[in-house]
């Protein structure tokens, strides 16, 4: 919990018999442990009530099916809105989540810590954006005595990856399955790293987000999420020194003048977006593949290296920020250092992580080569 001295405000002073209500902690029988952010969090037993603000894919992965049990709210426009067929496939494989109450977004500041303590939880998890963007939300939340659990996915460092699933699984009382995830995901990270110690080059590439169709130029990324993994993955990514870290537009004369030797779209199915880069549970190779080339057919992008050497690539977007982002830098190490990565299999990578982790059935087309 935050070691600041809280100050009781009006706002709070009205929440206080909701605070009343919530269960009584008089003295943790658990070992505190430390969230990604580095906050000592102490409970009194595995977390029985839980909000949970965001990455629902890496909760589900430490806690298991039955941990949606002790979820009584959620961010329901992070996962039901925006990612609708993914959506409707945990709908049929965990019951009840189609019930929980909606405690809005941080990302459209509709986040509310009344509709938080009105469902009188004793953990609330919401990721590092959140936290960082909604002091005055989580204030409320740690003055009523609800202990907050921050995890950081979105930072795309493997170190801050470990942190936050060890802490998930400390606060679910699942450790042991949150350490196989880490050895996994550390030792994927450790292959990679050691299959690309040495490499003489390392080939220009251009990511960008596929989301708003051909006509419509997405954010690139430097030193953050999908850059941050074409670094890592052995590639020299063309946005670096064009854009600030993080994620912007990269000009399309940038991109031209760069001429990159592979390209990687980010695809997805997203709401109100029919032209985007299709990719997913719901998507076939041949519809995934019809709607990445539609993209090589941008005005002077006949003349890049990689529309040349057909390395036009997608890669599916929920593939960033999680825990089996591994497998994306799996396939983006594998376009850029083929000779190195020959016995490398994503797909079947992803196969196996649903498999061990997940109770939605692998499906779809998640990454793939235009031609």
């Amino acid at each position: 919990m935050s070691t600041r001295r809280p100050t009781l405000s009006r706002r709070a002073a009205i929440l206080l018999p909701l605070a009343a209500a919530l269960p009584h902690r008089a003295r943790a029988a658990m070992a505190p442990f430390v969230d990604a952010a580095g906050r000592m969090v102490a409970l009194k037993a595995p977390a029985e009530r839980i909000v949970l603000g965001f990455n629902f894919e890496e909760f589900t992965a430490v806690a298991g099916r039955e941990g949606w049990t002790k979820v009584v709210g959620f961010t329901r426009r992070q996962w039901a809105v925006n990612r609708q067929s993914t959506w409707r496939r945990a709908v049929a494989a965990i019951p009840g989540i189609e019930l929980l109450a909606d405690v809005g977004a941080a990302e459209d500041q509709s986040f509310s810590a009344e509709r938080v303590l009105a469902l009188r939880p004793d953990l609330v998890i919401i990721h590092a954006f959140g936290y960082a963007s909604l002091p005055g939300q989580m204030q409320l939340i740690e003055q009523a005595g609800v202990p907050i659990l921050v995890v950081d996915y979105n930072a795309q460092k493997p170190e801050l990856h470990a942190a936050s699933t060890l802490a998930l699984g400390h606060a679910m009382g699942a450790l042991d399955r949150a350490r196989s995830l880490v050895d996994l995901y550390t030792s994927k990270i450790r292959d990679m790293v050691a299959r690309l110690a040495g490499v003489a080059a390392r080939p220009k590439a251009y990511v960008e987000l596929g989301q708003g169709g051909p006509g419509v130029v997405g954010n690139s990324y430097s030193k953050a999420m999908w850059g941050e993994m074409i670094d890592l993955a052995g590639g020299t990514n063309i946005a670096n020194g064009h854009i600030a870290p993080g994620w912007k537009p990269l000009a399309p004369e940038l991109v031209i003048a760069a001429a990159p030797e592979h390209v990687f779209m980010i695809g997805s199915i997203w709401a109100n977006q029919a032209q985007s880069v299709r990719l997913g549970y719901d998507v076939d190779v041949e519809t995934a593949r019809r709607s990445l080339l539609a993209y090589a057919q941008r005005p002077g992008w006949d003349t890049l290296p990689a529309i040349r050497r057909n390395a036009l690539h997608a890669i599916e977007a929920t593939m960033a920020r999680s825990l089996l982002d591994w497998i994306a830098m799996q396939y983006i190490a594998k376009q850029l250092h083929p000779e190195r990565f020959a016995d490398v299999d994503p797909v079947a990578s992803l196969r196996a992580y649903h498999e061990a982790y997940l109770p939605i059935r692998f499906e779809g087309t998640w990454m793939l080569r235009a031609a």
